[in-house]
Order: C-alpha cells, then structure tokens, then sequence
C-alpha cells in the first residue's frame, strides 16, 4: 500500500491544470492516460524541468557566481582539504614537491603534473653541479613504515606525491642508486639458475644468460620461484611457503612446492601494488631476516593493514624477485628507460637539446685564449676537443708533481689533497659505510674510502662484491725519506690516495673487482 501511495504522489506531481477543454486534455486535446493507484508511474530526471520555461530563464540576465569555489572540489580549498586527501594532480597547474638529501637538507621544486623522476633528478644535478650520470635517483621514503623505493624513470612525481596519506611523514631522497639498471647489465647473476629452472627446462637448448637476455629484450619477466617468508595478516607469525611469478601473477602453494592449480593460491595484483625495501624489518615487523620487502596496494594508503610483507633469506634472492616485481609491473617501459639514459650518457652535456637548463647555464660559453685574444668556440666538436686537450695538460702537470722527490713529512696540501674527492668520506663508521653503500646499491665495484678507527695514521677501503661489503686498510709507510700508501705490505706503493683509486679503477689488483662507482653525497 505503501508503494501504491508513493507512485500515486508521484504521479500526482504532475497532473497537468484543468482547463476549459476538460481535467486530462492538453491544448492539442490529447489527454494523458489514465493512472491507476496500483501501477506506479515511472518519472524520468530528464523531464523534471518542462521545456517551456527554458526560454524563460534563459532571459534573464547573466550573474557571475561569487563562490566558484563552491562548485568545484577541485579549486575548493574547503573541500580539498588535506582531511580529504589530496585528490589527483590536474594538469596546467604548478605544485611544490620537496626534496631531500641524504644529510637531512632540503629543497623545495616547482613542478607540474607532467614532470617524471628523471626530469627532477636532472633539475637537482644542475642546480648541485654534481656529475651528471644516470645513477641518481628520487627515492619515495615511509620511515614510519621503514618502507622505501627507487622511483622509475617515467613515473610522475606529483602523482606519487598525491597518494600519500595527509599528514604523514612521507619524503622523496635525492641519491644515488647504481643498482637501477643493473638488470640490464649483470642480468645472469642477478637470475640464478635455480630461480628460473622452470624456464631453463622448457628452454633447454638455450644457455642460462642467452634465455635471461631475450627476456630482457622482449619486455617480459621470466617465470621466477623459491621460498619465501609470508607474514599472516594481523599476527606476527611468519611462514614459509613456496611462490612463483607467472604471467598472470604472483602465487603461492599450499603445498609444499607443489604447482598443481588446486594448491596455487593468488597473492597479490602487482599491476596496481608498489614494491618497497623494508628497511628495520626486524625492528618493526619481526622480519625473520634482514632482506624483507613489501607489496602494498596503490589503495592502501597509510598503516600497516593491507600491507603484504615477505622475506627472503639472502640478498641475492631479494634482488632477484626485486627485479623480476619490476619487470613484471613496467615490462618494455623499464627497458626504454634504459636505452634513454644510456643516450642520455653517451651525448655530452653541453650539445644536444636541454630543455631544462637554467639562466646562468646559459650565459656560459666556451672560449679559446691560444691566440693574442681570446674568441668564442661555436662549433661543439671543437669545444669537446679543447675540454679534452685542457685536460690532458692538467693530468700531466698533475702526474709531474706527483713524480718529485716528497720529504718524509710530505706538505700539508699532499697529505690532505684526498679530502677533496667526492668518494672521500672521512671519519665515518663501519656500520654507516655499510648502510650508506647498501642505500646506493650492492652493485660490484661501489666503494669509498674512510679514515681508520682502529689506526689514527690509516685509511680503510670499504668495496662491495657479490653484494657482500669488505673492508681493505690501507697504511701509510716510509722507505728512503719518500711517504707512501700500501694495501699489501709494500708490494704496491702508491704517492697518495688519489693514485691508490685511479690504478685500482684500471686494475684490479689485490681487490676482487676493479673499483667502478664510488659513493657520494651531495649538499641540496
């Protein structure tokens, strides 16, 4: 009855008036039909205003709306509030994105909607002067998560801005990463065998790195498995089970390593999931090991709900399923990435198009002071050839004054001349060289070198390899009046530091691996 009585109302809002033709006829002398109380009748919104009054409204005269706010959520600052979140970035508008280098300093950018990560980082490589290479990085920082990761190339950085929880402590990190695009270069070391035997047996005429490569090239991830540690939703439990990469996701099996699909459960969607580092996994989550990592949801936002931790039980298998999360989630798009930044590196600075160079970029000029008065040089390969040429002659006054006679005390600019170097860090720790280092990739060949704890007069050596950080003290000796620094007991002297890393950087010697990045921070 209730129903009844509402399509009646309903239908009663619009009985047309009684005219003289009779109560249902219009000026036509059609008459609508008759409603019954017990057949509601259905009301269309288009036809909530009649048409014959739009010619009336339409002559009225035009008047601004005072509170255009009001309208539009978008440009309202009430109900954009950060309360309600951020809300996507819109195109044509400017945001302020803030930056921060590793010391803690940090640097306000004005950017759009369009603006990636490797823009950005290029913009902070200018304005630091820093040497320009495609191992930095902007990394997204959650320390109230311990959850941390490397931002690709394409991606927009005031989007990612935009999905962070509303007064969280969330950051982006000028760095260095050299791990990036390892992938792309170490990619048999980084795949072992025993991760992608599925694909080497399906594959068996094709060698171990031959398979690897054409995956790489193609845009695709191979199949990945191996066992993980899983934590249960809302516990501090961890166990382990058996997870395998597939074209259609990421799965684990209930059964031992079992991959009928009656034991493969679905874990997580990673085309709509960022993959993190944990950072203090066994601090925060109880991580059984040091090497966790995180799947979290773009729809999780803040808090620990939602996200799904894992753990696996060495460095090198939590690269391997880093890179193949990477590989799944970006496919041909990481790859294009690669082959830009390596065009990017190829072409010097100062030629080509730079579409972000600042002002006093340029006002600078290259000039030529050979002849009685100096000129300006306009052709870029002869400017290429004067850099290389004044170079050269720097190295060889260099090298000339390293090869004078040096007293038993060497001068205070010989003993304090390795300060000046980038990949000099001074009297820092054992345990933050090996944090600094794995925050800018466990890659071969990164190094630094630091003053000595334990020997006042001493330096150490600190190098990654096989994704392992060792330590390599380097002691000053004294033979015939002439300073100088070893590594292996005066088997091999050199006049400096500086002369230790270069011949190091060309030879191996008594390291491992030659010495190929050196870390490096730089003052925002």
């Amino acid at each position: 009855d209730n129903a009844m009585e509402g399509g009646a109302q309903q239908s009663s809002l619009w009985e047309p008036p009684e005219q003289d033709g009779g109560p249902g006829e219009r000026d036509g002398g059609e008459g609508l039909p008759e409603v019954k109380r017990s057949q509601p009748l259905f009301i269309h919104g288009s036809s909530r205003q009649p048409p014959q009054e739009e010619p009336r409204a339409s002559s009225l005269p035009s008047i601004p709306n005072p509170f255009p706010e009001l309208c539009s959520p978008s440009n309202s600052p009430i109900l954009s509030s950060p309360a309600l979140g951020q809300g996507p970035p819109r195109e044509g508008t400017s945001h302020v994105v803030k930056v921060f280098g590793e010391d803690g300093a940090c640097r306000s950018l004005e950017a759009s909607a369009a603006t990636t990560a490797r823009q950005l980082c290029e913009t902070l490589v200018r304005r630091t002067r820093a040497l320009h290479d495609h191992s930095w990085a902007l990394v997204e920082l959650h320390p109230h998560l311990a959850l941390e990761r490397c931002l690709e190339d394409h991606e927009s950085v005031v989007e990612v801005q935009s999905s962070w929880a509303p007064g969280a402590d969330s950051r982006f990190v000028f760095r260095k990463n050299f791990a990036k695009y390892e992938l792309f270069k170490s990619n048999a070391s980084l795949f072992p065998e025993v991760m992608v035997s599925s694909c080497l047996e399906a594959n068996k005429s094709m060698a171990h790195s031959e398979l690897i490569q054409n995956f790489l090239n193609s845009g695709s991830c191979p199949e990945v498995q191996g066992f993980l540690q899983l934590r249960e939703a809302g516990r501090k439990v961890w166990k382990r089970f058996h997870f395998s990469l597939r074209r259609s996701g990421l799965y684990y099996s209930t059964k031992g390593t079992s991959k009928d699909p009656r034991h493969l459960q679905y874990f997580a969607d990673l085309t709509e999931s960022n993959i993190y580092y944990v950072t203090q996994g066994k601090k925060l989550y109880g991580t059984p090991t040091e090497f966790g990592f995180c799947i979290k949801p773009h729809k999780v936002r803040s808090g620990v709900k939602g996200l799904k931790l894992l753990c696996s039980e060495d460095e090198q298998s939590r690269s391997c399923w880093m890179a193949a999360f990477r590989l799944f989630k970006y496919g041909m798009q990481l790859y294009r990435n690669y082959q830009q930044a390596q065009a990017r590196l190829s072409q010097p600075p100062w030629i080509g198009p730079t579409p972000l160079r600042s002002v006093s970029d340029n006002a600078l000029v290259a000039m030529d002071f050979s002849g009685c008065t100096g000129r300006v040089i306009e052709n870029p390969n002869e400017v290429l050839t004067a850099a290389l040429e004044e170079a050269q002659a720097w190295r060889k006054k260099t090298t000339h004054r390293y090869s004078l006679p040096a007293a038993c005390h060497s001068s205070p600019l010989s003993a304090a001349i390795h300060r000046t170097q980038p990949w000099f860090h001074g009297r820092i720790s054992r345990e933050d060289t090996q944090q600094l280092i794995g925050r800018q990739g466990l890659v071969d060949g990164v190094f630094l070198v630091r003053e000595s704890q334990r020997n006042p007069k001493g330096f150490v050596l600190s190098l990654c390899h096989l994704q392992r950080i060792k330590h390599y003290l380097i002691l000053p000796s004294e033979e015939e009046g002439r300073l100088y620094f070893t590594m292996d007991d005066g088997q091999t002297r050199f006049a400096d530091l500086i002369q230790l890393v270069e011949f190091h950087q060309i030879n191996r010697g008594i390291l491992p691996c030659k010495l190929r990045h050196y870390c490096t921070c730089v003052a925002l």
